[in-house]
């Protein structure tokens, strides 16, 4: 069957960057339930009318993925408030006590660099900034059920950020975030970092 607003796609990508560096590779068909959650709107539109074998080159601009990079979201905190086993990469969906409180809630916050005395946090998404090209290629279409269009989701998502799940497809929190912090205008620097090619958001 073809693609429809309403179905379940079994799927595998390549990820690549504007400087054609590869971001991410789902090498092995993984099921998405299009008409929820799963799938970015752009992803979504782009497959409908598409049939197993059918391959399609995607071209995401930050506003159609995961946004503009914010430098607001980059935060200093002292060091000594967090746990002494702290790792560039850890998340944190609640701040230790003693951050900043003005810090935004609601946030899912990366450990981006660790110094004597202080940690630089980056609640920005991963992808945030980059203009991202997606090579798709279908390999099963089918009906969703009914549980399934209930959820809204097949446990599996395009770099959803959750935390404390292992189901995610999204992206290891172990990417580089080596941010220069003298931002240039384009936010280019954020194209150079590998969000772990094949390694997984769980």
């Amino acid at each position: 069957m073809k693609i429809t607003p309403q179905c379940v796609a079994s799927l595998t990508w390549t990820l690549k960057d504007t400087l054609n560096e590869v971001l991410d590779e789902l090498d092995e068909p993984v099921e998405f339930l299009l008409g929820g959650t799963d799938l970015l709107a752009p992803i979504q539109e782009a497959l409908q009318g598409h049939e197993p074998g059918d391959t399609l080159k995607l071209h995401l601009e930050p506003e159609q993925a995961f946004g503009d990079f914010d430098d607001s979201l980059l935060i200093l905190e002292p060091r000594a408030v967090f746990p002494d086993a702290l790792e560039v990469g850890m998340a944190f969906e609640t701040l230790p006590e003693g951050c900043s409180p003005d810090a935004p809630r609601g946030k899912i916050w990366f450990v981006s660099e660790i110094y004597p005395e202080h940690v630089v946090l980056d609640a920005n998404h991963p992808l945030a900034g980059i203009a991202l090209r997606l090579s798709l290629k279908v390999h099963n279409v089918r009906e969703a059920t009914e549980e399934e269009v209930g959820k809204g989701t097949m446990g599996m998502g395009f770099f959803r950020l959750d935390i404390g799940t292992d189901h995610d497809h999204g992206h290891s929190h172990d990417h580089d975030h080596d941010h220069d912090h003298d931002h240039d205008d384009d936010h280019n620097h954020h194209g150079h970092h590998h969000h772990g090619s094949g390694g997984h958001l769980h």
